[in-house]
């Protein structure tokens, strides 16, 4: 299996103060390095804990717009990611990827709209960008199945894709049927990299699962992952969860 990235090292002694964002956050403070799984790494947590903060310096540090896109999307509509990609290194395989996409939830929308102006301005010379994505507007379409045609349409494979939350447009349908094209893209040599809360997409199998806590960072399996361990709990047991959480 190709591996494009096979991790990603915290340059600590460039670093002035872990008093500040990001280098306060949880994960960040007790970071040295992650290693990544050749096919699938899912790094979860509970919010604030830094996993989308990392996510998004790997993807800027590995060539993606910090807004999303592919590696040739260069558009700014507000600066708001931190100067942590520049405090990282990442360890690459021997092989390049021939496609990569980085895929997130919050700005999934301006990504949409920029090739919308692309289009408009014909850049895509003799075709239209959309084509790629399916050939309807994205923004004609409700928020999750303009993910999920991004996710079919756009994704080549021998690719590296880099994804924020993608539950957070998807039914649980949607979020199996994610499953079966990330093993599809699996087995034509693509490596995936993936923040999110979704026990259902953390289970593709043999993946590598990190999970970020206060405590830092641990390799865990998805049956030990708060997130799962949460849900079973409620649907074994929901009146019981839910009287204690209204009584409480």
């Amino acid at each position: 299996m190709e591996q494009y990235l096979k991790g990603m090292r915290l340059k600590r002694e460039n670093i002035e103060s872990y008093d500040r964002f990001p280098y306060n956050l949880p994960a960040v403070k007790k970071l040295q390095e992650l290693s990544f799984h050749p096919s699938v790494t899912f790094l979860v947590g509970e919010n604030g804990m830094g996993k989308s903060t990392i996510l998004e310096a790997i993807a800027i540090a590995a060539g993606f717009n910090p807004e999303g896109g592919s590696f040739n999307f260069n558009f700014t509509t507000y600066n708001s990611h931190s100067s942590l990609d520049e405090h990282i290194t990442l360890v690459k395989g021997v092989s390049r990827p021939k496609d990569g996409f980085f895929l997130r939830a919050e700005t999934f929308y301006n990504v949409a709209s920029n090739i919308e102006e692309m289009d408009r301005e014909e850049f895509s010379f003799g075709g239209k960008v959309i084509d790629s994505f399916g050939g309807k507007s994205l923004h004609e379409q409700s928020h999750g199945e303009a993910f999920f045609s991004t996710f079919s349409n756009r994704f080549y494979g021998n690719g590296l894709y880099i994804l924020d939350e993608p539950e957070a447009a998807l039914s649980p349908i949607r979020q199996l049927s994610m499953l079966a094209r990330i093993h599809e893209l699996v087995q034509d040599h693509s490596q995936f990299i993936i923040a999110t809360h979704s026990p259902i997409i953390m289970a593709y199998p043999q993946a590598k699962i990190l999970e970020f806590t206060q405590e830092g960072l641990h390799e865990v399996r998805l049956e030990d992952t708060n997130h799962y361990i949460l849900m079973k709990q409620f649907f074994n047991d929901k009146d019981r969860m839910l009287h204690h959480l209204f009584n409480d």
